[in-house]
């Protein structure tokens, strides 16, 4: 489990990751709560489906957003909704709502249509925040290439809490997707969402760098 440790506190008012929380669980409670013919008729119309994306139906590019919100199952959310809050919280700190909004939405489209891309299976659908997620660890770490992350590490009855550098711990959760991809592990699950989001992720966190540099002079380095 992560734990995030924000090493420049900054009194702000956060709306977009709270906003994005809210509605994925909201809409994942309402899913659960409709009949069976509803949610499933809710999934195949709202996610990616990689043979539904055409030139000729515009309208279809549209799921590569919807389904960010749309979620299988408990397991599926929680574990994007934690990332979320963790990664999303300080993100939003520098980014600001708009601007982090904005990179949520086009990364988390661009992962969705990359693992559309390569699908081995046109008519499986692509559903889930993961991608988006990936994004926000991908930003994470660029915008912060010298913060820690603290990991707590159960050692028998007793818990050790242990601060890592994020370039590793980051580092060795992007290899982990890599192989899973590239290993084809996992079935349901488009470990390429994560690559294709964490790299959209850091893209856009580069082309948003001078903005941040010029708002926040020494919160990051240009080396």
């Amino acid at each position: 489990m992560f734990v995030q440790l924000e090493e420049r506190p900054r009194r702000t008012w956060l709306w977009a990751t709270p906003l994005a929380l809210l509605i994925c669980m909201g809409l994942a409670v309402w899913l659960q709560l409709a009949d069976a013919p509803v949610r499933n008729r809710i999934l195949t119309a709202f996610a990616t489906l990689p043979e539904r994306l055409s030139l000729n139906e515009p309208a279809s590019w549209l799921n590569l957003i919807s389904a960010l919100y749309l979620h299988a199952d408990w397991t599926h959310l929680l574990g994007n909704m934690l990332f979320l809050a963790i990664f999303g919280v300080a993100t939003e700190r520098i980014l600001r709502g708009w601007r982090w909004s904005l990179m949520w939405l086009l990364s988390g489209a661009l992962a969705n249509l990359g693992a559309a891309w390569i699908a081995g299976d046109p008519r499986a659908p692509i559903v889930g925040a993961s991608g988006a997620v990936s994004a926000l660890i991908g930003a994470y770490l660029f915008l912060f290439p010298r913060a820690n992350l603290g990991i707590m590490l159960p050692l028998g009855l007793y818990v050790q809490f242990v601060r890592v550098p994020a370039l590793y711990l980051l580092g060795v959760w992007l290899l982990l997707q890599i192989l899973l991809t590239v290993g084809e592990q996992g079935a349901g699950v488009a470990w390429s969402a994560h690559i294709f989001g964490f790299a959209s992720g850091m893209t856009l966190a580069w082309l948003l760098r001078p903005w941040v540099h010029r708002r926040r002079p020494n919160s990051l380095p240009l080396r």
